[in-house]
């Protein structure tokens, strides 16, 4: 199989910049929660030497010499501009895998090899007319290929965004021979070092390495990498991702909190989206963690961290028993007097909705309350994230909670609220 990956070029930094084409050629950084840290640079940026996942107050000399523009991330932005770029990809492929917020994976067997990168040129235009994103696309046999070659034709200028990798197995060598072990899919900074150890220092290594020390190294995961490198294809397309096997919503709040009223407002809201995710797999959970604890890395307050977990006389996936029963946890743990930083709930033994054991006392209302709640999901997504939820979780979309997430730098959320969509104002007659 061929496989094609494309990939946003520094994809929030992109986002921003559709909606203020004035950002073009200045140096851009996007926060993580809470404004913490660059996880998104534009190249601009890069070149001033900021590092992907520096915090803000250590490059604040270099935001302000060299005027900087910083966004707090935007994730309702990024995220419909994704769903964009892959509605725009499936009209040229019927075999697509959405990996990530920014990564897709296409297959392209049905078109022929002399007509693939004329092709791949005319995905990538139309992506970023239709969208506004530019992208870069590898093709090679195998999805680890494929990744490799995605890099060279975002690291090697003269591609312009688009690589095929060669046929020959040589000079697939010589690419390979120019890709940092570090660089390989699945090996991470901390994998690195060891095959450096062993004398792996590039893909061409790793591709020639014995499978042997392979194995025993780095496992069947290494195994099966080396077989990717030699373009046996050992990663399938998938069309759909499995369910998860447990759901975790958590964040750390912009400031501390201290009143259980705030922190229970905060389980809720994180219980409520944990609900929605838990339809959307088709599944139920029979038990839910939450969880507290204040500031390890301050020692200006006292610390303390609990948990609580509770199990469902039956599997649910009704959010007003989830908001219930994780605000009943979070009244076994809380303890006055403590300076809060983050807050989460835990789902877990899920299972499919369908395979729950009914019983001949199984209450009415459990009919009933799937009714309800998929009359809620289909509200609130037509009119909007949150149109409709529990009094538990405090305000709507716009209301800004105590605890909520430090965002004080957000763009406005342009693709999905009315109040922040462009418009245009003239004062020119209207001629009919």
């Amino acid at each position: 199989m061929t496989f094609a990956l494309v990939d946003g070029n520094n994809f929030y930094v992109s986002c921003e910049r559709v909606f203020q084409p004035k950002l073009r050629k200045l140096p851009i950084i996007v926060l993580s929660n809470n404004d913490g840290c660059a996880v998104a640079r534009s190249d601009e940026a890069k070149a001033l030497g900021i590092k992907m996942g520096e915090p803000l107050f250590k490059i604040k000399d270099i935001v302000q010499k060299h005027n900087v523009q910083v966004f707090s991330s935007n994730y309702e932005l990024y995220g419909d501009m994704s769903h964009r770029v892959v509605e725009t990809l499936s009209m040229f492929s019927p075999e697509i895998e959405v990996y990530s917020i920014d990564e897709s994976f296409l297959g392209l067997d049905h078109i022929p090899l002399e007509h693939r990168e004329e092709y791949c040129r005319k995905m990538k235009n139309t992506v970023f007319k239709w969208t506004g994103i530019p992208v870069g696309i590898g093709v090679g046999p195998t999805k680890t290929l494929s990744k490799l070659a995605n890099r060279i034709a975002k690291k090697w200028k003269e591609f312009d965004g688009v690589f095929i990798l060669p046929e020959s197995l040589e000079e697939q060598d010589e690419w390979l021979d120019r890709i940092a072990v570090e660089d390989i899919w699945g090996i991470g900074y901390r994998t690195a070092p060891k095959f450096k150890q062993q004398g792996i220092k590039t893909a061409k290594d790793v591709k020639y390495a014995p499978q042997d020390l392979i194995k025993k190294q780095f496992t069947v995961v290494g195994l099966r990498m080396v077989q990717e490198l030699n373009g046996i294809s050992c990663l399938k397309l998938e069309d759909h991702h499995p369910p998860q096997k447990t759901i975790i919503c958590s964040r750390s709040f912009g400031d501390y909190v201290t009143s259980f009223a705030d922190l229970s407002e905060a389980i809720a809201k994180h219980a409520e989206s944990a609900s929605v995710k838990l339809r959307k797999q088709h599944s139920v959970c029979a038990a839910i963690t939450v969880f507290i604890r204040t500031n390890y890395f301050s020692p200006k307050y006292p610390q303390y961290s609990n948990s609580c977990t509770v199990q469902f006389e039956l599997p649910t996936q009704f959010t007003p028993s989830l908001v219930e029963t994780a605000i009943q946890g979070l009244e076994r743990i809380f303890k006055d007097g403590f300076h809060y930083k983050k807050c989460g709930i835990m789902l877990h033994d899920l299972c499919n909705a369908d395979a729950v054991q009914q019983t001949f006392f199984t209450p009415e209302y459990v009919v009933r309350d799937a009714s309800l709640m998929q009359a809620m999901d289909s509200i609130n997504q037509k009119y909007g994230r949150r149109t409709v939820h529990s009094a538990a979780s405090g305000g709507n979309n716009s209301g800004k909670s105590t605890w909520s997430m430090r965002r004080d730098k957000k763009s406005p959320s342009w693709t999905t609220r009315w109040s922040d969509i462009p418009y245009l104002n003239t004062d020119l007659p209207i001629i009919i």
